[in-house]
């Protein structure tokens, strides 16, 4: 399959996929339970990023995915560390609009299928990623392993390659990894009390960018 273009996919995952490359920064909610999950999602929600996933590391994650699909409409929201196809049944029921793995899962690929859904899966190789990306969004993971320098040797192996980077990005340097050519990152680490300064420097890179 292709990775340059999205013509292959259906509208509704295309419709996913460029609502993530708008979005650029996708926060990740990892919280060691649901009150500190509910309070990080406000934050995110309170600086205007709407695109954000829960993980299914988080106690409590099918109930937040439930509850936040229907109290905050417009926003995306996706499940991450989505291992197997127990697990994307479950996210898929409780609402989650797409679904995130950190390595390849071929198994869950059919499940996400049926449901007309994303699937972001993982990768570090240039084989890795480029079958992920035919599905719409690969993700470099860990990304702090090679850093920069191998972001952009892999843009130019897979050029049209939309590349997700994860693992190791804050959201200081977030600005950087997209200029080196990422399609978005996804922020854990250092997410929380920050969402504010995410915003604003995915604000003043948007500003900075020139118009056709």
């Amino acid at each position: 399959m292709p990775y340059e273009s999205l013509d292959h996919l259906t509208p509704a995952v295309r419709a996913v996929v460029d609502r993530i490359g708008r979005a650029a920064a996708v926060p990740t909610v990892r919280c060691a339970g649901p009150e500190a999950a509910a309070e990080l999602v406000g934050e995110l929600l309170a600086a205007g990023l709407t695109a954000f996933e829960f993980t299914a590391t988080t106690p409590g994650w099918e109930e937040l995915v439930t509850e936040w699909t229907q109290r905050a409409p417009d926003a995306l929201i996706g499940l991450g560390t989505v291992t197997s196809p127990a697990v994307a049944e479950r996210a898929l029921a409780a609402g989650a609009h797409y679904l995130v793995s950190p390595f390849q899962v071929p198994e869950v690929r059919p499940v996400v299928d049926e449901a007309d859904r994303l699937l972001v899966e993982g990768g570090h190789t240039p084989s890795e990623l480029r079958v992920a990306a035919a599905r719409g969004i690969a993700k470099l993971f860990p990304a702090h392993v090679g850093g920069l320098p191998y972001l952009k040797s892999l843009r130019s192996v897979l050029p049209g390659a939309r590349i997700m980077a994860t693992g190791g990005v804050t959201v200081a340097d977030t600005p950087t990894w997209l200029a080196a050519g990422a399609h978005s990152v996804s922020i854990g680490g250092d997410i929380a009390g920050n969402a504010a300064r995410l915003r604003a420097a995915l604000d003043e890179r948007r500003a900075a960018a020139p118009t056709a």
